[in-house]
C-alpha cells in the first residue's frame, strides 16, 4: 500500500463524520487563501509608500490607505477565527473517531475466529490496535490543523506567485522542486527499514506480553534476569534499525532548511537587480520574501507531515490488515435466529482438516436426541475437542454437515447457535472482575438469587460467601485469586446459570480433588437432565452413566455403545477402562472368554 493509498483509507475511516471532515476541508481551503492575501497587501501598502516618495508623486494620505489596512486588518480577524474553529473542531472529530474505530476494531478482533486467535499473539494484537489508533488520531488532527491548510497554500501559491511576477515564482518553483526531489530519495532509502522497525516493536509487545502473562513461571524459575536481557536484546535490535531511518531524515531536514534559506537570499539579490532593471517594486520584493518565508514554512509542514505518515505506515498497514481480515465463519446472509432448540444433535458425513493433509475428524456420523449423554473418550488428539469445535462453529466442516433440531449450522445466526451451547472449559477462563460479572456472562439479566443459586449447585458457594465482597469479589486475572478447584466450580456455576439446551464438558471435573468432584458430578448429574451434553473424558469414572460413549481413534469413531457395552466388547475402550483399574481381572477374563 502506498503512502497515498493509505492516507486515503485513513481519512476513508472518518466514517459518518465525514460531513464535517469536508467543511473542516472548506474552512482550510478559505484560511489558506485569507492567509495570502494579508503578504499581497502588504507588497501594495509599501508600493504605496514608496510611490509616495517621488517628486511628481500625488501626496499619500491615511485615508487612500485606510481600505488597504482595513482589508489587511478583516483578512487577519478572518484567519485568527477561522484557525480557532478548525483547532476546535478538528480536535473533537479526531478523539471522536479514534474512540469509535478503536471499538469497531476490538469488535472486529473479538469476531475472528479462534484458529486466528491461535496463531496471533493478544499482546501484538494489543499493540496493533493501541498504535493504529494512535497513528490515526494524530493524521486527522495534523491533516485538519495544519497539513490541508499548507496543502492548498502550495496549490494557491504558486499560480498566484507566476501570475504576480513570473521571474521571481521561478526561484520558489525551484525550491518546491528540490523538496519533492529530496523527499522520494529520502523515502526510496528508508521504505524498508521502517517497515523493520515496526517488526520489533510487535517482537517487544508480544515478549513483555509474554513475560507479564506468566509472571509467576518467571518467578518460580528465577529467570527476572533473562527475560530483562531478552527485552533488552530487542530493544537494541529495535533501535538499531530505527537510527538509520531517523538519520537519513535529519538529513533532509538540515537540506530543506539550508535550500529555503539560499532561496530567501536568492529572491533578494533577485529582486534586487529586478528592481534596477524596472522589472518588479519594493512591494513585490517584500511581497515574495513573505511568500517564500510562508513557503519554507508550509514546506516544513508538508516534509513533517510526509514523515509523520512514513513513520506510521507500517503501524497502519498492520492495522489494516488485521481489519481486513475476514473471519472463515460468519453469518451466512440468509442466517435465522430459531430461539431456544430442543437440542436434537446430527453429524452427517463431518470431515475436517486442519492442515488440508491429516484428517482431524473423518466422516463422523452420530445422532444425540435431546436429554442424551454423549461421552467422547480416545487418546489426546484423536479428534474429541475439533468435534465439539465444529458443535459450536468454532470452525465449519470441510464437507458434511452438523444440523441442530434439523437446522444446519451454517443457516444460524453465530450468536443465535452459541447462546444455544454452554461450554465449560478444561482450561478456566475467567475474566479479571468480580464473581459476579464472571457469571453474568452466561445470562446477562440473571439476578442475585439466581447467581447465588447457580453457585450452590455447583459446589461454589462456600468460598464465594467466605469473601467480605461476596458476589463483589475480583477474582484477578485468568482467576488467579482463586485455587484451581474454586475457578472450575465458578465456571460450572457460570454454565448453569445460563441453562442453555445443548451443554458441552471439557474434562470438567478435572481441577477437583475427591470430595468435591463428586458433589459436583451430582450437581452436574441434576443439570444433564433434559438437555443435550456432551462430555470429553479421560477418567472413564466420570462418564458411567452416559447415554452412549464415542470412542474417538485418528479422527474416526472406532467403537459406540454404553459404558457396560463397550467394556462386554473387550475392545480399546476396554483396554482403556482397564488401565484405569475400573474393570478387574475377572472381568478381563471373562471378556476374553466371550470373544473366543
Amino acid at each position: 500500500m502506498n503512502l497515498l493509498k493509505l492516507y486515503g483509507r485513513v481519512l476513508a475511516l472518518l466514517g459518518p463524520e465525514a460531513g464535517l471532515g469536508w467543511f473542516l476541508a472548506v474552512a482550510n481551503l478559505a484560511l489558506s487563501a485569507a492567509m495570502f492575501a494579508e503578504p499581497v497587501l502588504f507588497g501594495r501598502i509599501i508600493d504605496a509608500l514608496a510611490g509616495s516618495q517621488k517628486a511628481d508623486a500625488t501626496p499619500l494620505t491615511f485615508e487612500r490607505l485606510l481600505p488597504l489596512l482595513g482589508a489587511w486588518a478583516g483578512f487577519g480577524l478572518f484567519t485568527i477565527l477561522c484557525g480557532v474553529f478548525i483547532a476546535l473542531h478538528a480536535d473533537r472529530l479526531s478523539h471522536r473517531r479514534r474512540q469509535a474505530v478503536l471499538t469497531d476494531y476490538f469488535e472486529h478482533v473479538l469476531q475472528l475466529p479462534l484458529a486466528y486467535h491461535g496463531g496471533s499473539h493478544s499482546g501484538r494484537l494489543m499493540k496493533v490496535m493501541l498504535t493504529g489508533t494512535d497513528s490515526l488520531w494524530g493524521l486527522w488532527l495534523s491533516f485538519f490543523r495544519e497539513n490541508l491548510a499548507a496543502l492548498v497554500s502550495l496549490i494557491i501559491l504558486l499560480p498566484l506567485s507566476l501570475y504576480l511576477n513570473w521571474r521571481l515564482a521561478l526561484l520558489l518553483i525551484v525550491l518546491c522542486t528540490l523538496f519533492v526531489v529530496l523527499t522520494t530519495f529520502v523515502l526510496r532509502k528508508t521504505g524498508e527499514m521502517q517497515a523493520s522497525v515496526e517488526k520489533y516493536y510487535s517482537d517487544l509487545a508480544e515478549r513483555a506480553s509474554d513475560a507479564l502473562g506468566n509472571v509467576a513461571l518467571v518467578q518460580s524459575f528465577a529467570r527476572i534476569e533473562a527475560e530483562v536481557m531478552g527485552l533488552r536484546m530487542v530493544v537494541e535490535r529495535l533501535l538499531g534499525a530505527q537510527m538509520p531511518v531517523l538519520s537519513w531524515w535529519a538529513v533532509m531536514t538540515v537540506l530543506t532548511r539550508a535550500s529555503t534559506t539560499i532561496t530567501l537570499l536568492a529572491i533578494f539579490v533577485l529582486g534586487t537587480w529586478l528592481f534596477f532593471q524596472g522589472l518588479t517594486t519594493i512591494g513585490e520584493i517584500v511581497m515574495f520574501m513573505s511568500f517564500a518565508t510562508m513557503l519554507v514554512g508550509r514546506l516544513e509542514q508538508v516534509a513533517g507531515f510526509i514523515n509523520s505518515v512514513f513513520m506510521v505506515a507500517p503501524r497502519l498497514q498492520e492495522f489494516f490488515d488485521v481489519l481486513d481480515t475476514v473471519p472463515a465463519v460468519r453469518d451466512a446472509p440468509h442466517a435465522i435466529d430459531p430461539g431456544r432448540l430442543t437440542g436434537r444433535v446430527n453429524f452427517e458425513d463431518v470431515s475436517f482438516s486442519y492442515d488440508g493433509k491429516r484428517a482431524a475428524i473423518a466422516d463422523l456420523s452420530f445422532t444425540a436426541q435431546p436429554g442424551e449423554v454423549i461421552a467422547l473418550v480416545g487418546p489426546t488428539g484423536a479428534g474429541k475437542t475439533t468435534a465439539l469445535a465444529l458443535l459450536h462453529r468454532v470452525f465449519d466442516p470441510q464437507s458434511g454437515r452438523i444440523t441442530i433440531d434439523d437446522i444446519d449450522l451454517r443457516d444460524m445466526k453465530l450468536a443465535a447457535l452459541r447462546r444455544n451451547i454452554g461450554v465449560v472449559f478444561q482450561e478456566v477462563l475467567l475474566f479479571n472482575r468480580s464473581v459476579r460479572e464472571n457469571l453474568t456472562a452466561g445470562k446477562p439479566d440473571a439476578t442475585d438469587e439466581e447467581m447465588i443459586d447457580a453457585l450452590k449447585r455447583a459446589q461454589a458457594y462456600d468460598f464465594v460467601e467466605r469473601n467480605p465482597d461476596k458476589l463483589n469479589a475480583i477474582v484477578g486475572e485468568r482467576g488467579r485469586f482463586l485455587s484451581g478447584g474454586e475457578r472450575q466450580r465458578l465456571s460450572i456455576a457460570r454454565a448453569l446459570l445460563k441453562n442453555p439446551p445443548i451443554l458441552i464438558l471439557d474434562e470438567a471435573t478435572s481441577a477437583l480433588d475427591a470430595a468435591t468432584e463428586i458433589k459436583v458430578q451430582a450437581a452436574l448429574d441434576e443439570v444433564m437432565k433434559d438437555r443435550t451434553t456432551f462430555v470429553i473424558a479421560h477418567r472413564l469414572a466420570t462418564i458411567r452413566n452416559a447415554t452412549r460413549i464415542l470412542v474417538f481413534k485418528d479422527g474416526r469413531v472406532i467403537e459406540t455403545g454404553s459404558f457396560d457395552q463397550l467394556v462386554a466388547q473387550g475392545g480399546a475402550f476396554a483396554e482403556l477402562a482397564r488401565s484405569q483399574f475400573l474393570v478387574a481381572p475377572e472381568k478381563k477374563a471373562e471378556s476374553e472368554d466371550a470373544a473366543e
